[in-house]
C-alpha cells in the first residue's frame, strides 16, 4: 500500500502545519492511536472528520503504558500499511514521533489521574493509565486541536481523558466515538487476532451478556449485585477462562452502582485464550 498520507515526526514540524491551517480559518480535529489499525480506528477519522476541517492521527507505541508484564517490543508496528488506511479514511497528517521525541533525555513529568483510574482495568494494569493520562496529555498540547476523538470501547480510558482535559483546562472537546462491531456482536479489537477459530465463536458472547444484562437492569429498580455475579457465570460456561470484572458503574465517574438509577455503564473483560477481552455497554 502506497503511502500518500503526509508525515512529520517532530512537534515542531506538527506545531508548523497546524499553524498553517489556524491561519486558513480551518477548525483542527485530532485522533490518537498507537496504529495496528482496524476499522474502529478508522470510524474515529470519520467521525473527526465530521467536526473539523483537517484531521491529525498520530501513531506511537508508548512505552510508558505498557506493565512489567507486558511486551512492549513485540506491539505490531506497521506505519506505511496504518499509514495508507488512514488516508483513505481522509485524515490530513500523520504525526509519527519516536521515543525520544515524546520522552527526551531527563524526562521527569507524569500526569496521574486519580479515582477515575482505579479499579476496573486501573487495577489489573498498574501504571496504565498514568502512562495513558501522560502521554494524551503531551499529543493535545503538541497539537492543540478544537476536537479530539477517541472510541468509547476503552471507556474507562475516555473517562480518564475526560477528567485531565477538565481539571488541566486543556482547550480541546473530547469526543467519543461508539464502538464498532462485528455483525455478531463481537467489538472490534486488534486483540481479536490472538482468537483461534473456536474462541472466535465463543468471544461474541461477552456482548449477549451485556446486552441481556442491560434490558434487566435498565429501569427496573433491580439488584445488579446478583445479575452481574449470574453474567459471569455465563461467560465463564461459554468457554471464558477467567472474568477480570463485570460490573456496573456511573456513566460518568465510574462509581459502583448498586443498581441503574441513573446513566450507568456496563463494563466487563475477560480472558479467552491468549485474549483479554473487553467491552462495555450503557444502561
Amino acid at each position: 500500500m502506497t503511502n500518500c498520507l503526509p508525515t512529520v515526526r517532530s512537534v515542531a514540524d506538527l506545531r508548523a502545519q497546524v499553524r498553517v491551517w489556524r491561519q486558513d480559518g480551518l477548525r483542527v480535529g485530532f485522533v490518537p492511536t498507537m496504529g495496528a489499525l482496524h476499522r474502529g480506528h478508522l470510524s474515529l477519522v470519520e467521525t473527526a472528520l465530521t467536526q473539523a476541517d483537517r484531521v491529525i492521527a498520530s501513531v506511537f507505541v508508548n512505552p510508558s503504558q505498557f506493565g512489567p508484564n507486558e511486551d512492549f517490543s513485540a506491539y505490531p508496528r506497521q506505519e506505511t500499511a496504518d499509514a495508507g488506511l488512514l488516508g483513505g479514511a481522509g485524515a490530513h497528517l500523520l504525526f509519527a514521533p519516536t521515543v525520544p521525541e515524546m520522552y527526551p533525555p531527563g524526562f521527569a513529568t507524569t500526569v496521574t489521574v486519580t479515582g477515575i483510574s482505579s479499579g476496573l482495568c486501573g487495577d489489573i494494569r498498574p501504571g496504565h493509565f498514568a502512562g495513558v493520562a501522560t502521554v494524551v496529555t503531551k499529543l493535545l498540547l503538541q497539537a492543540l486541536p478544537d476536537v479530539a476523538v477517541f472510541g468509547e470501547k476503552d471507556y474507562q480510558q475516555l473517562q480518564v481523558i475526560r477528567r485531565l482535559v477538565r481539571d488541566l483546562d486543556i482547550p480541546v472537546e473530547v469526543i467519543g466515538a461508539p464502538t464498532v462491531r462485528e455483525p455478531d456482536g463481537l467489538a472490534l479489537s486488534s486483540r481479536n487476532a490472538y482468537l483461534s477459530p473456536e474462541q472466535r465463536a465463543i468471544a461474541p458472547a461477552i456482548y449477549r451478556v451485556l446486552t441481556g444484562l442491560a434490558e434487566r437492569l435498565r429501569g427496573s429498580g433491580a439488584a445488579a449485585a446478583p445479575l452481574l455475579a449470574a453474567g459471569a457465570e455465563d461467560l465463564l460456561r461459554a468457554g471464558f477462562a477467567s472474568v477480570d470484572y463485570l460490573e456496573l458503574r456511573d456513566a460518568e465517574d465510574l462509581a459502583p452502582l448498586a443498581q441503574a438509577d441513573r446513566p450507568a455503564r456496563l463494563l466487563v473483560a475477560a480472558r479467552l485464550g491468549k485474549a483479554r477481552l473487553i467491552d462495555n455497554l450503557g444502561v
